[in-house]
């Protein structure tokens, strides 16, 4: 490798900053690295100070056109229905919103579910990728980003997120001036639903499972474009100096130092509506069973969630409740390339992992972070009497494709009904068939950032 070698790294939105500008991967390179991004002025400049990387170019502003909308929501419906059938999976299906607001909403998607049944085989489907491929060649972001590329010359671009929609015309245009492209496969749950816009020299996913997925939705990727590198993401919890000293910790979140720690970490509005009753519920049954003098809530909540939903059952609790809220840049009125995680909210997560004695969630990757330490999961699994959407329920959630993973039901602990939560925390354990479901699914992720670049620059 030589040291002259120029890598672009695009970063579409901020979630990826974390992941792979917090992280080791690209510390200390003696390769030119330039930051191709979609950040407002504030938020490049903190990512410039972040991250020591100077050399910084703005995606111009990418309009889709009403063709390359179309095609592309075609093809993600198409994929949609065909991994629900590849893998006997009706739930992969709800990934695709069937209600918009405005008559022309209404018809745009109407028309693609119509034409939807002319791509069944996935010979067809390919065909739409092509045409899509082909159209937005002929866009004017694609002659802007081909320009950008050919003035600066990069001999490798990466990007973090494999389903960036401005990304697609600029991996074309890599793709056309030989410029090798490489991406990750971002989250565990991401494959099946068949919104990866990118065709990449190179994929990087999680681990053996994760790449088995890959080939099974994208039969066309070749099995030597795949590396397993793990993600950076959870290489923090193996660095000591993300701990928060104990006492500064426990006097930040006004905890008691003679009690356990519960932390409630809260999903988004959409994934988990009913998240309020639940922390209710749990906070009900501690004092019901006097088992406030022994545990005590810390609640984290989605770094996105600013709905304020969980204010009155914190304000009914103030005693028993504590909050660590996240420690992210947002915007209420910004899109999301300006919501990324501050450095201090690593440090945070990993504390309260660390000094937390369970986390209640549901379903989400937070029984990997907290599995870090070998503290147990508690999954909810019951629905609310009086739901906030009455569609919703966890029996639609624990089907979801990624679930799949899981060796064993004892790889977490199951919440099933409100009183249920006295059993569990007096039954707390580690069970070792979470350590299998976390090298099942994360596999490389000790060693992230060492396998991501190797991977970029074999």
């Amino acid at each position: 490798m030589k040291n002259s070698m120029k890598v672009m790294l695009l970063f579409p939105d901020g979630v990826g900053i974390r992941n792979y500008l917090y992280s080791d991967v690209f510390k200390g390179m003696e390769k030119e690295l330039v930051l191709f991004h979609a950040f407002d002025a504030k938020t490049e400049n903190a990512v410039k100070e972040i991250s020591s990387i100077q050399n910084t170019i703005s995606i111009p502003k990418y309009t889709e056109s009403l063709k390359e909308k179309f095609l592309r929501e075609l093809i993600c419906l198409t994929r949609l229905k065909h991994n629900a059938t590849l893998v006997n999976n009706a739930t992969i299906l709800t990934n695709w919103k069937s209600n918009h607001k405005g008559i022309f909403k209404t018809l745009f998607y109407k028309c693609i579910e119509i034409a939807s049944y002319g791509f069944t085989s996935y010979e067809r489907i390919l065909k739409l990728e092509r045409w899509y491929q082909k159209s937005i060649r002929k866009t004017s972001f694609y002659k802007e980003a081909r320009e950008i590329l050919v003035t600066n010359a990069p001999e490798k671009l990466f990007c973090s997120h494999q389903r960036g929609v401005q990304c697609a015309p600029i991996f074309a245009a890599a793709k056309d001036l030989g410029i090798e492209t490489i991406t990750v496969i971002y989250s565990w749950d991401n494959l099946p639903k068949a919104r990866m816009a990118l065709q990449a020299d190179k994929y990087l996913v999680w681990s053996d499972y994760m790449k088995k997925e890959l080939q099974l939705y994208y039969p066309e990727i070749n099995e030597n474009q795949i590396f397993v590198t793990g993600t950076p993401q959870f290489e923090c919890y193996k660095q000591p100096e993300n701990i928060i000293p104990k006492e500064v910790f426990y006097t930040r979140y006004n905890l008691d130092l003679d009690k356990k720690i519960i932390c409630y970490s809260g999903d988004d509005v959409l994934t988990c509506p009913d998240d309020p009753q639940y922390l209710d519920d749990l906070a009900d049954t501690l004092i019901k069973n006097k088992l406030d003098n022994k545990y005590q809530i810390l609640l984290r909540r989605c770094p996105v969630d600013i709905s304020g939903r969980f204010d009155r059952i914190i304000s009914k609790y103030p005693n028993l409740i504590k909050q660590a809220s996240p420690l992210w840049n947002f915007d209420v009125d910004s899109s999301w390339t300006t919501i990324y995680p501050l450095p201090d909210d690593v440090r945070l997560l990993v504390s309260t992992a660390y000094y937390c004695d369970v986390v209640v969630n549901l379903g989400s990757t937070m029984a990997f972070d907290f599995g870090m330490f070998k503290k147990p999961c508690i999954y909810i699994n019951y629905d609310q009497k009086n739901k906030v959407n009455p569609n919703w329920s966890v029996n639609t959630i624990y089907k979801f494709q990624h679930f799949k993973s899981l060796p064993d039901e004892s790889a977490v602990l199951w919440w099933n009904t409100k009183d249920e939560i006295k059993t569990l925390l007096e039954n707390l354990n580690w069970n070792e068939s979470t350590r299998i479901w976390i090298d099942k699914v994360l596999e490389e992720y000790s060693s992230s950032s060492t396998k991501v670049i190797n991977s970029i620059f074999n």
